[in-house]
């Protein structure tokens, strides 16, 4: 990958999983652009078996943020940066929420929604490998992680606007996978519905669903930016083919400085 010292890079999650591996990819990114913006995917919470040292749910959340800090990565635990635009400030939000199973149909009840899933063997890895400790389950953590997410949001101000970046879609109608239909209950939370508006998003940027593409609701673009799995790509191409200038809303799309 070339350099890009003044630009900034938003990383929408599921960068790897596993410490050393961050470690690396953190300090390799950081030394290629004028700052990284990282918030966790699920596959950098996953615990894998390396044994009772190896740290789960928000012990290793702390763990990541360190190494991330350490090479001068911001991350949901950091205060929001804020990025110079030509047309005026944009702060830039990076989330971390996860999911509480609640992007299933209505007639589905909370404790059915995985045997639910199953039945079309759309189980993610997570029920296995990502813990919530402390918390008793993974949607106990999401309405916490919401909560905290809330209270910054709306304490910052409400004029200038914001890029919302989270790992998992914030809109409900945004997690479509056609090829696996019933995978949607580990894909959000409702909890977020119509933030865009309510915070005054000019766009945003998320990853998980391995469907790269735009769409726009309510005047705000909502971009999926995820790289994929190595099959998901043309590796001869790189990885810089891949990355994207954020779309804003349209009273600064006209602008070609962007993050």
């Amino acid at each position: 990958m070339p350099s890009y010292l003044d630009d900034w890079l938003l990383l929408a999650g599921d960068v790897t999983h596993g410490l050393d591996s961050f470690d690396r990819g953190m300090e390799l990114l950081a030394g290629k652009f004028r700052q990284v913006v990282w918030t966790p995917g699920n596959h950098e919470m996953w615990t894998t078996g390396g044994g009772a040292r190896e740290p789960r749910g928000e012990r290793l959340l702390h763990e990541l943020v360190r190494i991330a800090r350490r090479h001068g990565v911001l991350t949901p635990m950091d205060p929001y940066p804020v990025f110079e635009h030509p047309a005026g400030d944009i702060m830039i939000v990076p989330l971390f929420l996860l999911y509480d199973y609640s992007f299933r149909p209505d007639h589905v009840r909370a404790e059915d929604v995985v045997r639910w899933a199953r039945e079309r063997r759309n189980v993610c890895a997570d029920e296995f490998w990502l813990h919530p400790d402390p918390y008793p389950d993974r949607a106990s953590w999401c309405a916490a992680l919401c909560e905290l997410a809330l209270g910054r949001l709306e304490a910052a101000p409400r004029d200038i606007p914001k890029v919302l970046v989270n790992h998992f879609p914030l809109e409900e109608e945004r997690a479509v996978l056609p090829r696996l239909p019933r995978f949607t209950p580990w894909c959000g939370t409702r909890r977020t519905s119509g933030w865009h508006t309510r915070f005054n998003a000019c766009a945003v940027v998320y990853g998980h669903l391995h469907l790269r593409g735009e769409w726009w609701l309510d005047g705000v673009p909502f971009q999926e930016v995820s790289l994929g799995y190595p099959r998901d790509w043309n590796q001869r191409h790189g990885v810089s083919a891949y990355l994207r200038e954020v779309t804003l809303a349209a009273s600064r799309d006209q602008h070609s400085e962007r993050p």
